[in-house]
């Protein structure tokens, strides 16, 4: 009896562990939709998007708005979050771009734009415009790509 008894109970940490690798909350599939503004995202939003996602967390990602970087949100989420976490998050959302103000992590949340550049458009403010901005920053990007980062500019 007590062999079958263990037997069980081996069966069941088994499929306990099997779940736990299975969750969705540690999607490595791209996510290819349009990303959600941090800023202005809603908690339907937020779980319609972001596989295994929870009310708690909806909560702590709204806590800390207004968000004005990346880095910002990734030290918030960090708290209750590993980094691997965070950078999946990252997957599905971003933080408003200021093109006067943001910093280099912020910019570099553009696809195809890396450190190098992020920090030579910092250095190339202030722009008078968006249309500056945007125009100096087709140098580093496809047309895609610009598309895209269009979408992340803040007011």
């Amino acid at each position: 009896m007590k062999t079958k008894s263990t037997f069980i109970i081996l069966i069941l940490i088994g499929m306990v562990l099997a779940a736990c690798s299975a969750s969705p909350s540690t999607s490595t599939t791209e996510f290819t939709g349009a990303k959600l503004n941090l800023n202005t995202v809603t908690k339907d939003e937020l779980l319609a998007t972001i596989p295994g996602f929870s009310s708690r967390m909806v909560r702590e990602f709204q806590e800390y708005r207004p968000y004005v970087s990346i880095q910002q949100f990734r030290k918030e989420i960090g708290k209750y979050v590993g980094d691997a976490q965070v950078a999946d998050y990252e997957k599905y959302v971003y933080v408003p771009i200021s093109i006067n103000d943001s910093d280099s992590e912020t910019l570099q949340q553009i696809p195809g734009l890396d450190s190098t550049e992020a920090d030579t458009l910092i250095a190339a403010r202030p722009f008078a415009s968006t249309d500056d901005f945007l125009t100096k920053l087709t140098r580093y990007i496809s047309a895609d790509e610009l598309l895209i980062a269009k979408s992340y500019l803040g007011e």
